[in-house]
């Protein structure tokens, strides 16, 4: 894990995960718009409607736009908010609606821009702006400290809920994109039986390992990845690979079933018999799988791969009691 910044002059947030959103309101005109610059409005109808009942009639807004599944935040079912049929979205409105939760103000109708202004005062303008939202039930005001100790609690305490955590400049002017903040992850490592590999693209060598842990009925499900191998090693650990070639594989959810993790290459994959074990660093656990691709840092001859099970994920906390621990 990188070290939060020291010193003065350092404000410290939450970093959510979700989709970053600038949230634009004019009267009864209301935009949400993705880092990207794609507009989100279309697809998050509630949210539009949360902000259009704000007392102020004209703000700027930047926030980070979540949805929560059960007692998780989960990215996946975000990602299936953005769908092209009407119907679809107005459903999905209803059964997964979004949370936005708020961290800058870059305009308002009094102040006018506030890019220039120093982060400090635009943190004040966000307080006083947010308590327009009092009757609103799905936007939240996003925590922060001046304490880095405290912002260090975060990255420990929170059992991987959080995306991280993002340092900022006080005084800083607020730029677009992510100049102008430091983000850490806290990383943590868990033991996988090595399910199957990919070759990669183009050539027979190895690209990917795809790990696996298993469930509480014994199978054993795809997680997620990690492609941290040097062209150096890929020669020979291609070999070693192909020698463990076989049957079962993956018993439980497998690469190119029904879930996020399926792309035009899932079903390129070759399974493996369940001996080999490795230990990875992750960032974060979402909806039962890694968020992101991991590091291999070592192969675990030592560890029995029936010892390789989901109790060693850290579960996350829910959005409410994970808001409510930061903020108190």
């Amino acid at each position: 894990m990188e070290a939060l910044p020291t010193g003065e002059g350092w404000q410290f947030e939450p970093k959510w995960d979700g989709f970053r959103c600038l949230v634009f309101k004019a009267g009864q005109e209301v935009d949400l718009r993705a880092k990207s610059g794609k507009s989100l409005a279309r697809y998050f109808p509630e949210m539009v409607e949360a902000v259009r009942r704000a007392d102020a009639d004209k703000f700027v807004l930047d926030g980070e736009l979540t949805v929560s599944v059960g007692d998780t935040l989960s990215f996946s079912a975000l990602q299936d908010r953005i769908h092209p049929a009407d119907s679809r979205v107005r459903k999905l409105s209803v059964e997964t609606p979004g949370l936005l939760v708020l961290f800058d103000c870059l305009a308002t109708a009094t102040a006018g821009s506030l890019i220039a202004s120093p982060l400090s005062e635009r943190r004040a303008e966000l307080e006083q702006m947010m308590r327009g939202f009092g009757r609103v039930h799905r936007t939240r005001l996003s925590p922060m400290t001046l304490d880095r100790s405290k912002a260090q609690r975060w990255l420990d305490d929170t059992r991987g809920a959080l995306d991280g955590v993002v340092a900022k400049r006080i005084q800083g002017s607020y730029e677009a994109g992510e100049r102008a903040m430091v983000k850490v992850k806290r990383l943590r490592s868990a033991d996988c039986v090595v399910g199957g590999f990919r070759y990669a693209k183009g050539t027979r060598e190895v690209g990917s390992l795809l790990l696996g842990l298993f469930n509480d009925q014994g199978k054993l499900d795809h997680v997620g990845f990690t492609a941290a191998i040097s062209h150096a090693d890929r020669p020979a650990l291609t070999a070693k690979l192909e020698a463990f070639a076989g049957s079962p594989g993956f018993t439980g959810d497998a690469p190119g079933g029904p879930s996020r993790w399926s792309t035009e290459r899932s079903a390129d994959w070759q399974p493996l018999r369940t001996e080999l074990v490795v230990e990875v660093g992750y960032d974060q656990v979402t909806d039962g799988r890694f968020r992101h691709g991991t590091r291999l840092l070592r192969w675990r001859l030592d560890k029995a791969p029936r010892h390789c099970t989901r109790e060693q994920l850290h579960q996350e906390l829910s959005p409410s009691r994970l808001l409510d621990s930061l903020l108190n």
